[in-house]
């Protein structure tokens, strides 16, 4: 199997089409110590009020152990602003084209503010996003890689919302070098919460009147 074409969560099914084998959970007996570790620092890290994540069903046959969670930004009004997928990937034998045994997925879209909306430079924006982000949050980490889409929509007819709208999808991946996934988790949630418009955590936006 070649995981470095199936890595991108592009491949990874809906909850609802996984096949019905049992995932391998850091709650199996067997669950290597490492795995365990690096599942435990995942979901152990506080994260800024903002933010909703719910452990779902992993993806089964990319590495021999995984861990999923979805991540959703909800705005002051309870209005999603961004959404997300983080997966982890672990292989106690390592893989040639990670550089490493874990190996981090990672998925994001969100509708970007309309004043960078139409810069043609917003795809190399996201992704300095994202990586900038690891790098500020001491994220551990090589071989980093990934695509950004930045869709544009136009409405016609009867269809509420705004005539012509964009969204990015920001779809990447890394191998992290610890088994401390803190730092890499807030750093995704670092490019969620910047895709969705909220200011860094602890500053407050002045209201103009």
């Amino acid at each position: 199997m070649n995981l470095e074409s199936s890595e991108t969560l592009k491949s990874v099914p809906a909850v609802s089409s996984l096949p019905d084998a049992p995932a391998q959970t850091p709650d199996a007996v067997v669950s290597p110590e490492p795995f365990r570790l690096a599942v435990n620092t995942l979901m152990g890290t506080p994260t800024r009020a903002e933010v909703r994540i719910e452990v779902m069903r992993p993806p089964q046959r990319l590495a021999p152990w995984t861990h999923a969670i979805s991540t959703d930004v909800i705005g002051p009004d309870g209005a999603e602003l961004a959404t997300g997928r983080l997966v982890l990937l672990y292989d106690p034998d390592g893989a040639e084209a990670w550089d490493g045994e874990f190996r981090l997925v990672a998925f994001a879209t969100a509708e970007p503010e309309p004043e960078i909306a139409s810069d043609p430079a917003l795809p190399e924006v996201c992704w300095s996003w994202l990586t900038g982000a690891l790098a500020e949050r001491g994220a551990a980490h090589t071989a980093a890689g990934g695509t950004v889409t930045q869709t544009t929509s136009t409405r016609f007819g009867d269809l509420h919302g705004p005539r012509t709208s964009v969204s990015i999808e920001v779809r990447g991946s890394w191998t992290a070098l610890t088994t401390d996934l803190g730092p890499h988790l807030l750093g995704f949630l670092d490019l969620l919460c910047t895709a969705a418009g909220l200011p860094p955590e602890g500053v407050s936006v002045l209201q103009t009147r």
